[in-house]
């Protein structure tokens, strides 16, 4: 039996980090579930934040400009939450490397300034906290499942890490209820097209929308497993309206194993333009990929009922269609 995510009229949602990807496509489905919604964005370049992603709600929505690491409106902003989707991050996996510092200010010190304003102000709001499967690192087995050791390898996975540990800590330490989903590659409407740092696939769509070659390192054969960002969605509102995801870690997959160079085959056939070409691994990104990667959740099916709606196929469809009638919005 499919899942079914529950009407939250009456009921308050914060979420920061809500002008980007994961952050406006979840305040979307909260304004449509009949929530209240605070968007929370700090505006910094280059994380994909964008006015056009809340075009649709945006007469629906509370708009706040401000930083998770400021933490006096942190605790401003989270006073009278009953949900607080915590979706604020550095997300670049280089710049991580490149910039180790802001990484960590953002993602391990940014989640410490959210927690400590809940604490403090609203510690009865439930906290759902955007993981990642960087936190994982390279797969000892497979599929990888919420039990496999973590070992992330690079700077970004280690904070997110972190940062998952601090909630978890708080939730039992001072019965917060907090729960993570570590997001896998998640692609859809409304991500960022600007730049190659992070969104691999929709930064495939743009190129071959514009008829550009598509760089494949290498023989592009390791295997990936991608989730539609609807889906991802879902799946952190069933955690939040489920005591049952109170103190847990879910995986998000797609229970589909896809060969990256296959990936951006598709790509190219859906758009009905572009190319492929296949070039040298640049050391930078060689010394942190992960190899192949595949996700069980059969802990969240089990838990909350989810499972992925959303094809691969269909869920491309579905996005290059969006950019192909907003593309000048997001490049």
């Amino acid at each position: 039996m499919a899942y079914k995510t529950s009407a939250m009229g009456g009921k308050k949602a914060l979420v920061t980090g809500g002008l980007g990807f994961i952050g406006s496509n979840l305040a979307h489905k909260l304004v449509a579930l009949g929530a209240e919604v605070a968007v929370y964005d700090a505006c910094l370049d280059p994380y994909g934040w964008n006015f056009a992603n809340i075009n649709e709600i945006r007469n629906r929505v509370k708009f706040v400009k401000g930083d998770v690491r400021d933490r006096g409106k942190m605790e401003a902003v989270v006073k009278g939450q009953d949900f607080v989707f915590h979706c604020a991050a550095q997300v670049s996996h280089l710049d991580s490397m490149r910039g180790p510092f802001l990484d960590v200010d953002i993602n391990c010190n940014g989640t410490l300034s959210v927690l400590e304003a809940c604490r403090k102000n609203a510690d009865g709001a439930k906290i759902i906290y955007a993981g990642t499967r960087a936190q994982i690192g390279r797969e000892e087995y497979s599929p990888v499942d919420e039990k496999h050791p973590t070992n992330p390898i690079d700077v970004y996975g280690i904070d997110k890490l972190a940062a998952e540990k601090y909630c978890l800590l708080y939730g039992s330490a001072y019965g917060m209820p907090a729960c993570s989903l570590r997001i896998n590659n998640t692609f859809g409407p409304r991500h960022q097209m600007k730049h190659a740092k992070f969104g691999i696939l929709n930064w495939f769509i743009r190129l071959a929308l514009e008829g550009q070659e598509i760089p494949v390192y290498g023989k592009g054969e390791q295997v990936r497993d991608y989730n539609y960002v609807d889906d991802a969605v879902d799946a952190m509102i069933l955690a939040a309206q489920s005591k049952k995801a109170d103190g847990e870690v879910f995986n998000l997959g797609s229970g589909r194993q896809t060969r990256f160079v296959d990936m951006a085959r598709a790509v190219v056939k859906a758009a009905g333009s572009g190319s492929i070409k296949h070039v040298p691994w640049p050391d930078e990104r060689k010394r942190i990929e992960t190899g192949d990667f595949f996700v069980s959740y059969a802990k969240i099916k089990k838990t909350l009922g989810w499972s992925p709606k959303t094809s691969f196929e269909d869920g491309l469809g579905k996005t290059i269609d969006f950019y192909r009638g907003r593309l000048r919005e997001y490049v």
